[in-house]
């Protein structure tokens, strides 16, 4: 008959004892660094592929900007003999740039103060009070960031024009808004919600309505978050090209992208390259203005929902 040796027993009071578990091996601290410093290389290194990918073309546009058009195809990568600064105000005075500015600030500024307004309302009503059909609502204005606005441009340019809005500048702010608020007030919904209550409930204790609790102090507390999606609205009804394009056939009302547009079509065989390029630069540097000034607003606004 086999037995099995069992081991020694340890002396008592030695202090010693026998794990069941084998503790797993720690990793050394030099593995630990060099395994770090790896990844961050790596990390970097995919930061600044990606940000030549972008700065370049913004850089070459406004170094193009400035030459001749011999230049431009004679020597696409060099820098200019010297500053062309005609090629910016032909394309201002000549090419009607000023003209089309003007319009897109009006429309712009316009709809943005609009969609703000209203958006913010509607999130913090929809946020803050539970009544039937909240949800409903609530999911009406997602779905409308599902639409594509490719789908509504035939019944929107009928409704436009029996409604006389048509080749108008007010006309354009309201489909801009209406285009806007989807997204507008889905984002500051979430955005209320991490706001507290118990500010608001003072306040109604203190008499005050809800129109004045809405304006002068939730509406301040919410300043991150209108500057993020204000930017975003920004960006994409600055940009804007097929809805002026169908809504705005007045050559006197049209704004800086159908500017672009009529400025490159217009050139025929001629090729005035350096003032379509100073138009390109005239019409992206307010967009690039916008993002650099409220960058850390806009990253503020972004991470505030996630914490609360």
């Amino acid at each position: 008959m086999k037995t099995t040796e069992s081991p020694a027993p340890l002396p008592a009071g030695s202090g010693a004892s026998v794990s069941k578990v084998d503790a797993a091996p720690a990793v050394p601290p030099s593995r630990r660094k060099r395994e770090g410093g790896v990844l961050n290389v790596f990390s970097h290194g995919v930061l600044v592929i990606w940000a030549i990918m972008v700065v370049m073309p913004l850089l070459w546009a406004v170094m193009t900007s400035f030459k001749d058009d011999g230049s431009i195809f004679g020597s696409p990568w060099s820098l200019p003999d010297r500053l062309h600064f005609d090629n910016w105000s032909r394309a201002w005075t000549d090419a009607h740039m000023s003209d089309y500015f003007l319009n897109t600030v009006l429309v712009v500024g316009g709809s943005l103060v609009g969609t703000l307004v209203l958006g913010s309302m509607a999130a913090y009503v929809l946020a803050r009070f539970d009544f039937p059909g909240n949800r409903f609502i609530y999911y009406l204005f997602v779905g409308g960031m599902s639409f594509p606005i490719m789908l509504a441009l035939v019944p929107l340019f009928y409704v436009v024009n029996n409604m006389g809005l048509l080749n108008t500048i007010h006309g354009l702010i309201l489909v801009y808004i209406a285009y806007s608020l989807p997204f507008t007030v889905f984002f500051l919904t979430a955005f209320f919600r991490t706001l507290p209550t118990s500010v608001a409930e003072a306040a109604f204790v203190d008499g005050a309505s809800h129109t004045r609790t809405f304006f002068q102090i939730m509406l301040p507390m919410a300043k991150p978050g209108l500057i993020s999606v204000g930017i975003f609205n920004f960006l994409g009804q600055w940009n804007q090209y097929m809805l002026p394009t169908v809504l705005n056939t007045d050559p006197d009302k049209r704004v800086l992208t159908q500017g672009l547009v009529q400025l490159a079509v217009s050139q025929g065989y001629k090729g005035d390259w350096s003032g379509l390029f100073a138009g390109l630069v005239m019409a992206m540097l307010p967009v690039l203005a916008a993002y650099i000034v409220f960058q850390r607003q806009v990253v503020q606004g972004l991470t505030a929902g996630a914490l609360k």
